[in-house]
Formats: structure tokens, sequence, C-alpha cells
């Protein structure tokens, strides 16, 4: 199944072709002017510069051509030579009941399905997520659904941190504030034999009691500071995460218990808006294979001593800028951020096998990732531009500054998802929505509204760019919204099942009105915007079209009669509506949206 701007592209590269002039130059795109064309060429214009002829005679042999094409209605030439090109209403009826068949709605898989890893996210044991965390986790997780529906085996893995000196930091600072805990693990450390299963559950079962993720949040950064400013507390921390490292049993499942219960609230999130990885690897996966591998790295010669350090120089000749080497082992032996990043790559590839990597990770990494990237090309562990940074900018509040809570403080993302909870709530009482509904059926569509206000706020933008989150303007009902998506969908779904109570079903779709060959057209870009997605790795392309695409049927829905029109239009409309929702509710789902049934 091809697009009609695809087709036409065809076409018109063939008449570009048939006047002895290059093919390339017959690109058709969705005229600047719909009032005057649906579809341009300006491949004239490029011509005329290389074959040195006059473009509206180049542009007046092309049109000739494509005057025999039985989908055109006209093809026109406009000012120096631009190529307009309009649709019949009969080859429009037909695309949309392609479209009607198709389950994808018109999208197309990819030619040669890859397996790609999406690394996003990025949680850290005994630290609740934040709202930096929410742009990784929102864009990973809608490019993780853009590759998958385009035909590629996908693996989102969240790349746990769970590992390393914060550990020893958080292991010393328990003890500390609990004798209990101290004790206990004097007691396993001690011990010469492992844990039976029965005693491992009693120990878990003790420090359930004791250590809540809201301790582990409020003694890391005292831990930190700590670390900073006390010498001897930082020794100790390091030799902590030594003992932890070798798997000291007390230690070791001390800190099992963090991750334990980090990961029960840091699910609860994710889930909450609509969230889920495929693996749960942690730093701590990769511990195993960073000896052997630095072993291997010194074997073929990439490791280079520096004041005590070992190195990987990673510069290449032609760099506008300095990139300094990958520290992989520092001057007091221990592995660096970089090595286990490092390890991570080898263990992807020994396990899964991808043909590419994608790290959605702020922008302000840009440089830590070219490095490791860069090593890991140099020992063979990746192909190179297997591995793709996808870097994005900051939310900031409406002071155009980093967000914050009123205190200053860095907002917790349990407590923006109940502060856009709240807000939908006021929304839709506001807009007298919801109101039949009973208490759970509300709260589920208040949860569907604020992950869409979320969700939508981030994504209809470059992912590149820094936005302002005016909660406010992005909850609202009207204006380029999620919760105003929602409501267009829960709009049509609400008129078939009128439609369907009243004996009326959708039928083949024939095409007359303007408002109906409006939103025919933006059905049929569909695809072309999944593409464009796909290529760039940059969701707003999808959000775009499922703006454009609920405008285009509320014009339809106002313009055009649906259940007062007399069958065969009636149900010719009610098959352009059903056809529409599937693919709006498509498009909202790759965004990590889901829309209620009612509102």
């Amino acid at each position: 199944m091809t697009d009609l701007k695809r087709g036409l592209s065809e076409a018109v590269a063939a008449a570009f072709a048939a006047a002895g002039l290059p093919a390339d130059l017959g690109r058709v795109t969705p005229s600047d002017r719909p009032d005057l064309a649906d579809f341009q060429c300006n491949g004239a214009l490029a011509a005329a510069k290389t074959a040195r002829r006059d473009p509206r005679e180049i542009a007046a042999s092309v049109t000739a051509t494509l005057a025999a094409d039985p989908r055109l209605a006209a093809v026109e030439i406009a000012g120096l030579g631009f190529i307009n090109i309009r649709v019949s209403d009969k080859t429009l009826s037909e695309r949309a009941q392609e479209i009607a068949a198709d389950p994808r709605a018109g999208a197309r898989l990819v030619d040669g399905p890859r397996r790609i890893m999406v690394d996003y996210g990025g949680p850290n044991v005994a630290k609740p997520m934040h709202v930096g965390h929410l742009r990784a986790s929102i864009i990973g997780e809608s490019i993780k659904r853009i590759y998958r529906f385009r035909g590629d085996v996908v693996v989102g893995d969240a790349h746990f941190g769970d590992w390393g000196y914060q550990m020893g930091l958080l292991i010393g600072a328990v003890m500390d504030e609990d004798a209990f805990i101290k004790a206990l693990m004097d007691q396993l450390n001690s011990r010469a034999r492992p844990l039976t299963p029965e005693e491992e559950k009693q120990a878990f079962s003790a420090l359930d009691e004791r250590v809540t993720l809201a301790d582990l949040d409020r003694l890391y950064p005292m831990a930190a500071a700590r670390g900073k400013s006390e010498p001897d507390y930082r020794d100790r921390a390091r030799k902590l995460t030594a003992e932890l490292q070798a798997k000291t049993q007390g230690y070791y499942l001390l800190w099992r218990h963090f991750a334990r219960v980090t990961r029960v609230a840091l699910e609860r999130d994710f889930h909450a808006l609509g969230i889920d990885f495929d693996l749960w690897k942690g730093e701590s996966d990769v511990d195993d294979l960073i000896a052997p591998m630095v072993q291997e790295l010194d074997a073929k010669g990439l490791l280079v001593n520096d004041q005590g350090a070992r190195i990987i120089r990673v510069a290449r000749e032609g760099d506008k800028r300095e990139l300094p080497p990958l520290l992989v082992v520092s001057s007091e032996g221990s592995a660096m951020y970089g090595t286990t990043d490092l390890a991570t790559i080898l263990d992807r590839r020994k396990s899964f096998d991808p043909s590419h990597i994608l790290y959605v990770v702020d922008q302000r990494q840009a440089d830590h990732f070219e490095i490791v990237f860069r090593a890991a090309y140099q020992a063979g562990y990746a192909r190179e531009g297997s591995l793709e940074h996808i870097g994005f900018g900051t939310m900031n509040g409406t002071d155009g500054k980093p967000f914050k809570t009123r205190e200053g403080g860095v907002l917790k993302l349990n407590d923006m998802i109940e502060m856009t909870r709240t807000k939908a709530r006021e929304r839709l009482r506001e807009a007298d929505l919801g109101i039949e509904l009973d208490p759970d059926s509300f709260e589920d569509t208040a949860q569907k509204v604020a992950v869409a206000a979320l969700k939508f706020a981030d994504l209809q933008n470059f992912r590149g760019t820094s936005y302002v989150f005016d909660l406010d303007r992005f909850s609202s009902f009207e204006g380029k919204t999620g919760p105003y998506l929602l409501y267009q969908a829960v709009r049509v779904k609400s008129l078939l099942r009128k439609a369907e109570a009243e004996g009326s079903a959708p039928g083949p779709i024939t095409v007359t009105e303007t408002a109906e060959r409006d939103l025919v057209l933006l059905l049929d870009a569909f695809d072309q915007a999944l593409v464009d997605a796909y290529d760039k790795k940059a969701p707003n392309f999808v959000a775009e079209h499922a703006f454009k695409l609920a405008q285009a049927f509320s014009k339809f829905y106002a313009a055009c009669p649906i259940l007062p029109a007399e069958p065969p239009v009636r149900t010719s409309r009610l098959g352009l509506a059903q056809v529409t929702l599937r693919q709006l509710e498509l498009a909202l789902d790759l965004l990590g949206v889901a829309a209620p049934e009612r509102m």
C-alpha cells in the first residue's frame, strides 16, 4: 500500500525522466497553498538552472505527461514553474477505503527489520525520580513504540543506576542511623556460610520494617555532603563500596534491599505514565565483565598509562574540538562510570546483538557518550555509527528556568504526576465532562487526561529543544494539548455509539466535500509522519500529525452532518469517522497516551 505522496512522486519522477531530466527532481510535497492544490512539485525550477531552459517550458512538458494520469483531477503550472497537483475525488475515496481496510491505518512496515535497543529512563537506586527523568522516560518510550510499530525487534532497558560509590555512602549512612542494622551487617559479614532462602527472607522482612525509600531519599543527600567535606567519611564509603562489589554477604543483602524498595516505587511511577521496560538491567549486571574486558583492551593495545590511570585515547584527526580520553581504570585501581558503559555495550552485544543502540539521555551528556562510543568502536564492541545518543533539552518552568518547586527544590516525579492528576480532575469538572461517570471511571479518565497533558506537552516539541511547562495551558481541553486530542477521540466514540444505537453502521467511503477531502489527505499523511519520526528519532512528527488529524475531524464534523444525513452519505461519513478514530488512537498509542471511552 503506497500513500498518495509517494505514488505521485514516482509518477512525476517518471515524467521528468521522460523529458530527459533527472528523475529525482520529481519529488512531490503537500501544497503550501491547499486552497489551490493538494500537492506540488518545484523540480522544474531546479531543472532550469542545470539544463538552462525556461522553468515553465520544463513544467509544461511534465504536466503534459501527467495529464493522462487517471488519479488526478488537475495539473497546473503556477508562477515561475511550480507544478500544482489536485487529486480526484475518486482517488481520495479509494485511498480512504484502503486505509479503512488496513489494520495499521495506512502505515507501512520497514523494508528490513532490525534489532534495536533503547536505553532510557535512567533511574537510580535509593533516589525517587524527579522531573529530570520525565523527558528521558516519555521520549524513550515513544521512540521504542514507534520503532516497534514499524516492524523492528525492540527492547527497552531502564539501565538502572545501582552500583558504585553512592551505594557505599548509603550503606554507611544506614548503619550509622540504625544500630540494629549495623549489628545485622556485622553478624552476616562474619558468617562463613551463605544464608538459606528462609534466613534471607527473614533478613529482608526485618529490613522492610526499618529502611524505606523515604529513608534512603533523606539519608543520601546528607551522606553525599559529608563525603565531600569529610575525608574519613569518604574513605569509609569507598571501602564499603569495595566490600559491596566483592559481594560481602551483609552489605550485598542490604544493597539488594535498596534495589528492591526503589524498584517498587519506580515501577509505580513509570506505570502511571504508561511506561514499561522490557529490561531492568543495572550497572551491577556488568560488574563481572569489567576485569576481563580491561584485560582484553590491554591485549589489544588500546590502554595507555597516564599518571597512574589507564585510559583510551579517542581523539581523531579533524575533530573540531578536543575530546578527553576515556578513563577506564583510575589511579586508585577502580573502574569508572565510562568503563561500566563500555561493559554494558559488550553485554548487550552478547545478550541481544542489536544492530543499533539508542541512548535517550540529556543533551548535556553528549561528550560523555561520544567518548564511550568511540572507545567501543576501537575495541570492536560495536559497528561504527551503531551507537547513537538521542539528546534532549530541559523542561523549564514559566520563569524560563529548569522546573523547580515553589521552595526552589527539585520536584519529585510522583508529586508532579499527582499535581497533574489533580489539575485534570479540576478541568473535567470545569468543562462538565465525566459528570455521568462512576467514581472509579472518573478517576481512570482523570488519570488518562493527566498523562495526555504531561506527554503531549513534551512530545509536541522536537526533543532537542527546551520548553516551558505550563500546567494550566497544557491541561486545557482547547488548543494544542493532549486533553484536546482525547476529547476529539471520545467525541468520535460517542458518535459511533449513537449511530449504532440508531441502527446505522459505517459503510464504503465516498469523498465529495472539501472537509472530507482535507480529512482523507491527512489520513494519507500518517505513514510519512511515522517515517519522519522514525528516521529522525523524533516523536513530535507523530504528535503533530495527531493534532492536525483531530483538527481536520473537528472541521469535518462541523461542515458535514453525519447522523442527520441520508444513506449512503451517512454510512460513508460514519466510515470516515471510524477510520479517523482508529488512526488517531494508533498515533496516541505511539505517544504513550490512551483515550478513555467516555468523558
